[in-house]
């Protein structure tokens, strides 16, 4: 079963313009399966294979001409080194576009190797697991609530939600081991295995939390440093998303402390322990997660547009919290705030009634009070409670107006 990915609508326009294309994202999120399926012209090859590999890296001429005029290679990480031979026969006639497409899925350093090899001739997008609409199709389902429940115990990789039966805490356990020892020993030197999967599951029982290294770090016998390197590695992986603090000026937001999100709300259930529908949404971490659920969709809203998400979260001194600011194509800030709550009242607008008044003179959008209510509700003048499926088509609105 094949679910159409919002992404797709890029490609044309993206292969009719540049050189070289790169689909970045986590593992299993369905990169291979969407360029094969939206390029069915393209020669395809996986340096997954070793033998595939090893002519890459041993000839990599030969390898680029068996490839033909078009061609996909996945997990490009695996085989930098025949990025500046693909950047000589760009370079030799920069009139040809669309003919190579990579994949890969260490993001930070696979885009260094790329923008020092291809800088100004090739796009990149990030392909994540399944955004709402796309999880929809696969697992039918009405209302905000039915969908942060599928999302956060069906899982939004594709194999979980096309595969009926699947066991999907044998899959995560699988998948997580899977990146430990693939991703993380291979390319990392982050020091014990044991200790690191002790990091992700303390992160997800944290998540929507503000990031505490010093805690991190007393919690689990290592230092700063060691946190720092981790994070570094996750992030890089796409597993977890670090939203910072909302200042002014760029250069604080990268110094103050972020908050902790993951990008796959059933991977955060399935380390945080959360099992079940009770679980879920009685138990301790229910605001968390649907939190979690919100700001991931908030994240995969921007990358099936091929953009960086230009989002923050406000904490003042005097108390004003804002879980997330989201800034437009005209720099006006729209804020937002989370509550699971299916009947919301004026009382919980009352932060974002206090950021209309605090930030005034910007002249910010009216505010959203972000639930699990049925339909739009006004609230108070500039705040209005909306569910999930109205958030995300109001996003779409906001960032292409």
């Amino acid at each position: 079963m094949y679910i159409q990915r919002t992404l797709e609508k890029l490609l044309p326009g993206i292969l009719a313009t540049f050189p070289c294309l790169a689909v970045t994202g986590p593992r299993q999120s369905g990169k291979s399966t969407l360029l094969r399926h939206a390029l069915p012209d393209y020669r395809y090859v996986t340096l997954d294979d070793p033998a595939v590999l090893e002519q890459a890296q041993s000839d990599p001429v030969y390898f680029l001409d068996s490839l033909g005029d078009r061609c996909i290679v996945d997990e490009i990480q695996m085989a930098p080194g025949i990025l500046s031979y693909v950047k000589i026969r760009v370079d030799e006639d920069r009139s040809r576009n669309g003919r190579f497409v990579f994949t890969g899925s260490q993001q930070f350093g696979m885009i260094r190797n790329l923008g020092d090899s291809l800088a100004g001739r090739i796009a990149l997008l990030d392909l994540l697991p399944f955004a709402a609409e796309e999880l929809r199709q696969a697992v039918p389902t009405e209302g905000g609530l039915e969908q942060f429940v599928a999302a956060a115990l069906t899982g939004a990789y594709p194999q979980l939600s096309v595969t009926p039966g699947i066991d999907r805490r044998l899959w995560y356990a699988s998948y997580v081991q899977t990146y430990l020892e693939r991703d993380i020993r291979s390319l990392y030197d982050i020091g014990s295995l044991r200790e690191f999967h002790r990091f992700m599951q303390l992160l997800a029982v944290r998540c929507s939390q503000m990031l505490n290294m010093s805690a991190f770090a007393t919690d689990l016998g290592v230092s700063v440093t060691t946190i720092k390197r981790w994070l570094s590695v996750l992030e890089a992986g796409r597993i977890i998303y670090l939203l910072p603090p909302h200042f002014n000026n760029l250069g604080k937001r990268i110094t103050k402390m972020p908050k902790v999100y993951f990008l796959d709300t059933g991977l955060a259930c399935h380390l945080a322990g959360v099992r079940d529908r009770e679980q879920l949404l009685e138990g301790a971490m229910n605001g968390a997660l649907f939190e979690n659920y919100c700001l991931q969709e908030t994240v995969k809203a921007f990358a099936n547009r091929g953009e960086q998400p230009s989002i923050s979260y406000l904490r003042t001194n005097n108390g004003l919290e804002v879980d997330l600011v989201i800034e437009g194509p005209s720099l006006r800030a729209l804020p937002v705030e989370v509550k699971l709550n299916r009947s919301p009242t004026a009382g919980l607008a009352s932060g974002l009634t206090r950021y209309a008044s605090l930030f005034e003179q910007a002249k910010p959008a009216d505010g959203l009070l972000l639930c699990l209510a049925d339909g739009d509700r006004p609230l108070c003048r500039g705040v209005t409670a909306v569910g999930v499926e109205s958030y995300l088509e109001r996003l779409q609105l906001w960032l292409a107006a």
